[in-house]
């Protein structure tokens, strides 16, 4: 029975937030070229997915660890651990894409500057770990190549959301849905991008939204994979729990919040804090739901 939820709850979470993030840019949620760029729709979508994140990592999956029989200092010992890991995770990405960058440059020194330019700043940007991604620039082999490495990104980033999830599910159902809403909740952003880029690489809008559902897909493979390991490894549960925390806390405190902190108006301000609280409220709902059900 875990299993079946594990199943719906990251098909939900990896292609649901897919199909949830093309319906908006249906309806005009089309990201910039940068967090300067966004528009005010978008950034009460980030303001959202932060405040869920950080609801469901500090009111949720570490106190449930926590309450395990394992020593305290060793489960905040794993959580510093996992947020030195997601922070070198973010370094190796950066600095692939600055050696591709820096490629670039050097082949403008030999092809002129036309060519260099669409060649340094042809690759779409998107991070494994938890990826957004920003347009490409229209040379088409290189487009070409970002596309692949926003999938392969994607999937990568899919498989461990889906780990995570099963993890929470074998510590308690209302855990794993309340894991499986911030997962989706911080998706639909990224898949905005992905989607973006690769429009651009794509013959077509469908085969842009295929292309991302199959890398959304691979999050049920991550749930199976993480429940079969988890099931082996019960009594390090807690662990798992925490390791999910350091994720979403990292994602939350060092790509989603960064995209907010720009000067706005008190209007804008305020919204930003009420979109930020309107997350950790809809976690919380979903938790008491779960829990009277």
């Amino acid at each position: 029975m875990t299993l079946i939820a594990i199943l719906f709850a990251t098909l939900a979470a990896g292609i649901g937030s897919v199909w949830l993030a093309a319906a908006l840019m249906r309806l005009g949620w089309l990201p910039g070229a940068g967090p300067q760029d966004r528009g005010p729709a978008e950034q009460h979508l980030l303001s959202l997915a932060a405040g869920a994140l950080m609801a469901t990592a500090f009111m949720h999956l570490l106190p449930e660890a926590l309450e395990s029989r394992h020593d305290a200092q060793a489960l905040f010992g794993t959580l510093l651990v996992g947020l030195v890991f997601f922070f070198l995770l973010d370094k190796a990405e950066l600095w692939h894409h600055g050696h591709e960058h820096h490629h670039g440059a050097d082949e403008a020194h030999e092809h002129g500057p036309a060519h260099g330019h669409a060649h340094a700043h042809g690759h779409g940007h998107a991070h494994a770990g938890h990826g957004h991604a920003h347009r490409p620039a229209v040379a088409e082999p290189t487009v070409r190549s970002g596309g692949w490495a926003v999938l392969t990104g994607d999937s990568v980033h899919c498989f461990g959301d889906g780990i995570l999830i099963a993890s929470a599910f074998v510590a308690d159902a209302r855990l794993g849905l309340v894991a499986a809403l911030a997962v989706l909740a911080h998706e639909v952003p990224h898949h905005i991008g992905d989607l973006a880029v690769l429009r651009q690489t794509s013959s077509s809008r469908r085969a842009a939204l295929v292309k991302v559902s199959l890398a959304g897909a691979v999050t049920p493979l991550g749930g199976l994979v993480g429940w079969w390991l988890v099931d082996r490894l019960v009594d390090y549960l807690p662990f798992f729990l925490v390791v999910a925390s350091s994720s979403f806390i990292y994602v939350a405190l060092a790509d989603l919040i960064p995209q907010l902190q720009k000067r706005l108006g008190a209007r804008e301000t305020l919204a930003q804090i009420a979109w930020l609280l309107g997350g950790i409220g809809l976690v919380t709902l979903v938790s008491v739901l779960a829990h009277a059900h």
